[in-house]
């Protein structure tokens, strides 16, 4: 799984003309699914990947440094599947989405991480609509934006 995230000041989700989510200060995390995530151990990597973003202290503290947590903060959380994290653009200008995992596999997981990632930060985490094509605002906090792949837990 490999995870876009971003400290927003607000962001929202819509999908054909309809907002299904809206955030104020917090997280928008953009999630892509691998055809290698579904296997035994998927399980771990969605707990693992919703507990490191939950406690990642990227928000400031009265001093302005980043030293908070979405938890510590209160804030809220959006997360939109993002296939296109897994593009691969070695050959030619048109990425290839091979690796990407199909339906059948991604949506548990993806629904698992969400079940997670509440969890994680004791509040309901929104989303977009797995599958969906949506349009996603924001506006980029700062702009923090950190990058955490579970293949590559660094």
């Amino acid at each position: 799984m490999r995870a876009v995230i971003q400290r927003v000041e607000k962001a929202s989700v819509v999908i054909l003309e309809n907002e299904v989510a809206k955030i104020e200060q917090g997280l928008l995390v953009l999630l892509g699914i691998e055809i290698e995530d579904a296997k035994e151990d998927a399980k771990e990597d969605t707990l693992w990947l919703a507990s490191k973003i939950a406690a990642l202290r990227i928000f400031s503290d009265k001093k302005g440094v980043m030293n908070k947590s979405i938890t510590e903060t209160g804030g809220e959380v959006i997360v939109v599947s993002q296939f296109t994290l897994h593009a691969k653009t070695k050959k030619g200008n048109r990425p290839s989405y091979i690796k990407a995992a199909r339906p059948e596999q991604a949506i548990a997981l993806y629904q698992q991480f969400k079940e997670d990632l509440t969890l994680a930060i004791g509040r309901q985490v929104q989303s977009g609509e797995f599958g969906a094509e949506m349009k996603v605002s924001l506006i980029n906090d700062g702009p923090i934006t950190i990058l955490i792949d579970t293949k590559n837990k660094e």
